[in-house]
């Protein structure tokens, strides 16, 4: 594989990998809020913390949307390549 191959293939695995993680810390939240809901889970909380922003899951939900940023990046180059196929092909047919 060339040099330049390789850069390419790097690059595009990590444009894949920063897609990952904010579904994935979305994924952690949900399992988090549900696996911690069984009696020794409440106990735990009333005692530590009895506020709803501390513990695991307000963490994972903040990290996904510090890592949501690249899925807008793509959603929005997604339309504006759509808009410009539509434009042009409305163009050509008039």
């Amino acid at each position: 594989m060339s040099e330049a191959r390789t850069g390419e293939f790097i690059r595009r695995a990590a444009d894949w990998l920063r897609l990952a993680a904010a579904p994935t810390f979305a994924a952690m939240a949900l399992y988090t809020s549900v696996s911690d809901s069984g009696p020794t889970a409440m106990l735990c909380s009333v005692a530590q913390h009895p506020s709803s922003l501390s513990g695991m899951v307000p963490m994972y939900l903040l990290m996904g949307a510090f890592h949501f940023p690249p899925w807008l990046r793509l959603i929005s180059s997604r339309r504006s390549n759509s808009a410009d196929h539509n434009a042009s092909a409305h163009s050509a047919a008039g």
